[in-house]
């Protein structure tokens, strides 16, 4: 007699909108976790259940308390403005706060860290939250580990990620946290973004916008992709690309923000980690298809990456899929 699988129960994730939210954070969550083919429920409250305003023209009505906060399997905090110049919080906002479940996990876009700080989540932890605001953020809140650098930090029941568009980083980096690369990347395809920034990426790169007739390195960085698992080099790159070394490796940066040779570090780790959750394949195959020497390097890299190894790893997700 075949056994019944269990359904999973859907994921509960309430946005907090507080005065003066960001309308464009505000609709992040909504848009990465309810493209997830299901596994997500996304509510939006309020601390009152009264419309908001925006720091926009016009107010949002969620229709929801702070009531929906008890039932949150994750919790997240879109930015404000202005940004807060106490380390004091409203008592509104600290009473629905306190609605949140022990077990639930939170996460902040931009300024929402200031009001995970202000409430004592931050302290002694690792966290990041817009660059321009960092010195206030340190004067306000010196118990944090804050980094400025950072698009996202994961600290695992509670995330905080920098303004805007790493808002979806971190949206994204949850969704292939919780069922793995292949929906995230899905998602990402439906949203039209890119499918993986990782956190430690940097927040803010000052380059001038390249004239319209200068070649780049779009095209090469597609051709790469393809050939992962070569030995690709710099010459080969810039041949590609057909300009020099420099010409290419300062180009490259000013347009991805790191290196060649760091980017197609993790580019190869981020396909290593699509096999581990997608196949049975071996480390040492899987290293092989994706450009690193050995598995010991493979492991290597994906510990640095997120600090765990190939077994560990693949054992997540397959103990997911069996869930």
């Amino acid at each position: 007699m075949a056994t019944e699988r269990r359904v999973r129960p859907v994921h509960r994730v309430v946005v907090l909108a507080l005065d003066g939210v960001y309308p464009f954070e505000l609709g992040i969550p909504q848009r990465v976790f309810g493209t997830a083919d299901d596994h997500y429920e996304v509510v939006t409250c309020t601390v009152d259940g009264r419309p908001v305003r925006t720091c926009a023209d016009f107010e949002i009505n969620t229709r929801q308390g702070p009531e929906a906060l008890r039932t949150a399997d994750t919790v997240i905090i879109p930015p404000y403005g202005p940004p807060p110049t106490t380390a004091e919080l409203p008592a509104a906002v600290t009473d629905a706060l306190a609605l949140i479940p022990a077990t639930a996990r939170t996460v902040s876009i931009c300024t929402g860290a200031f009001t995970l700080a202000a409430a004592g989540l931050l302290d002694g932890r690792p966290a990041t939250t817009h660059w321009s605001l960092a010195d206030r953020f340190r004067e306000l809140y010196p118990r944090v580990a804050l980094d400025p650098d950072v698009l996202f930090v994961d600290d695992g029941d509670v995330l905080t990620s920098a303004g805007a568009a790493s808002g979806v980083d971190v949206c994204l980096h949850l969704v292939r946290k919780d069922h793995g690369s292949e929906l995230a990347n899905r998602v990402a395809r439906r949203c039209v973004v890119p499918p993986w920034r990782e956190g430690g990426q940097a927040q803010y790169i000052e380059q001038p916008v390249p004239a319209p007739s200068e070649t780049g390195t779009a095209a090469t960085r597609d051709w790469a992709l393809g050939r992962l698992a070569e030995p690709l080099t710099l010459t080969d790159l810039a041949g590609h690309a057909r300009m020099s070394l420099r010409t290419f490796a300062r180009r490259f940066r000013d347009e991805v923000g790191i290196s060649p040779g760091r980017w197609l570090t993790r580019q190869r780790v981020a396909r290593a980690r699509e096999l581990l959750e997608s196949s049975d394949l071996p480390v040492e195959q899987i290293a092989g298809q994706v450009g690193f020497a050995t598995a010991a390097s493979l492991r290597q890299h994906l510990h640095t990456a997120i600090g765990v190894s190939p077994q560990a790893y693949r054992r997540t997700f397959q103990a997911a899929d069996g869930d």
